[in-house]
């Protein structure tokens, strides 16, 4: 498989010529420069890397026009627990399937889902990891990178049991969880190059103190580790009235923040905690269009990176599906809070959208040898980016300027009636009890 890039946009810096070409997995093996495309090989104009969604919740983007006219972050999530608690597997699978055929058209590439709909209604489990297979069905038809980030959910809250529409989330405790995720990694591991599995914390509520470190060192060291964390005020209340400390102590006493952690949203953090999360070197996974449609706040993220952490971005709950349009909001909400621009330079945007969400995934840099061959082509010409320097196109391009997408140097491509039809289906199926 050969990719040829007339302009290939990588950290934020215009490479001429550019031609990739990958093994049978995907992976780029082989980086030269040509003036002209070969003739066995593919042509793209103005290409990037692909896109990182580095935190998705898929079965949200059944809320979306559903959940906008009023409420709190809490009364948004009695209607996610609705839709959680009809989920099936054959179901799941459908709707996933044009979630991610929807991200996949957007300019994501690769895709971290946090997953914690594991059992059926009322905690039995499903025979084989029902749920979680359909969701590797999912990605792998809809040509997505696919990295399954399986969730510990042990509590409905600090010291609080499941409520019952969380059973279907949990675990007995860390050890269940434990054995639950090694035995799936087994059921993976001869799914296609696109599907892998990770692991995450759902956060210091649903987690109780004595199982977070039980989890972070019962899983292999290379797997990537994520929970949310400090995305509401409430959060750090509740952890300090119980243990003293805010979210981010917390896990640094109990041995979790490390190079391999991602903490999503990071939204409430006092400077010990911008500190230690940048000794750490921890990713931040700000969720820009998510943070504002839940009224969640800002986060730091200029102080993040200055203490040494790193950023990605991610869809979250899929209210909005558009990586660029989480690049702008991001450096918007900087100048917002800030009131000066050029918070984050465009070349950082083009760096934390791409590689920096790979990594937040255990993936290696796209289109780089040694990393997958995932490209997204944008038009630099459209109503909305005619004129643009094209190192600033995350400034100015949104999903609609998405010419051609490449994974694992395969072109993926889905018909947009399609998907929005599938997607129509899938949800008046979730919904049909409310009509």
């Amino acid at each position: 498989m050969k990719i040829w890039v007339r302009r290939l946009i990588r950290s934020g810096e215009i490479e001429a010529g550019v031609l990739l070409e990958a093994d049978e997995r995907g992976t780029v093996v082989a980086e030269s420069s040509a003036e002209v495309c070969p003739p066995d090989a593919i042509a793209l104009e103005t290409a990037a890397p692909g896109f990182a969604d580095a935190h998705s919740h898929a079965f949200h983007r059944a809320l979306r026009g559903r959940t906008h006219e009023s409420g709190s972050f809490w009364t948004w999530r009695e209607l996610m627990y609705r839709a959680a608690g009809r989920l099936t597997p054959d179901l799941y699978r459908e709707f996933a399937a044009a979630v991610f055929a929807e991200m996949v058209s957007a300019g994501w590439t690769s895709v971290g889902e946090f997953h914690y709909v594991h059992h059926a209604p009322g905690g039995a489990p499903y025979p084989d990891h029902a749920m979680e297979v359909a969701l590797a069905d999912a990605a792998e038809a809809a040509g997505i990178r696919l990295v399954l980030l399986d969730t510990a959910y042990l509590a409905g809250g600090v010291g609080a049991p499941l409520a019952p529409e969380q059973a279907r989330f949990g675990d007995a405790d860390a050890e269940a969880y434990l054995r639950r995720w090694h035995a799936l990694r087994e059921v993976l591991a001869d799914r296609s190059a696109l599907v892998t599995l990770g692991a995450a914390l759902h956060s210091v509520r649903a987690v109780p103190r004595s199982a977070l470190g039980v989890i972070a060192r019962g899983l292999p060291a290379e797997v990537p580790l994520h929970i949310h964390l400090s995305e509401q005020p409430a959060e750090n209340d509740d952890c300090r009235a119980a243990y003293g400390v805010s979210p981010t102590e917390l896990l640094a006493a109990e041995g979790v923040l490390s190079p391999r952690l991602s903490v999503v949203h990071a939204t409430h953090l006092t400077d010990e905690d911008i500190r230690l999360l940048g000794d750490a070197q921890v990713t931040a996974v700000f969720c820009p269009t998510t943070e504002a449609d839940l009224g969640d706040g800002i986060g730091p993220a200029h102080e993040l990176l200055a203490a040494g952490a790193r950023l990605a971005i991610g869809s979250d709950q899929n209210a909005v599906v558009d990586p660029l349009l989480e690049l702008r909001g991001l450096e918007a909400s900087e100048r917002l809070r800030s009131l000066r621009r050029g918070r984050i330079a465009p070349s950082s945007l083009w760096r934390l959208g791409s590689d920096a969400g790979y990594g937040s995934l255990g993936l290696a840099a796209p289109a780089r040898v040694g990393g997958p061959l995932d490209l997204v082509e944008l038009d630099s010409r459209s109503i909305r980016t005619a004129g643009s320097r094209l190192e600033q196109l995350p400034l100015t391009a949104t999903a609609s300027d998405v010419v051609r997408v490449v994974v694992g140097g395969k072109v993926v491509a889905h018909e947009a009636r399609g998907v929005a039809d599938a997607l129509h289906r899938s949800i008046t199926t979730l919904f049909e009890e409310d009509r």
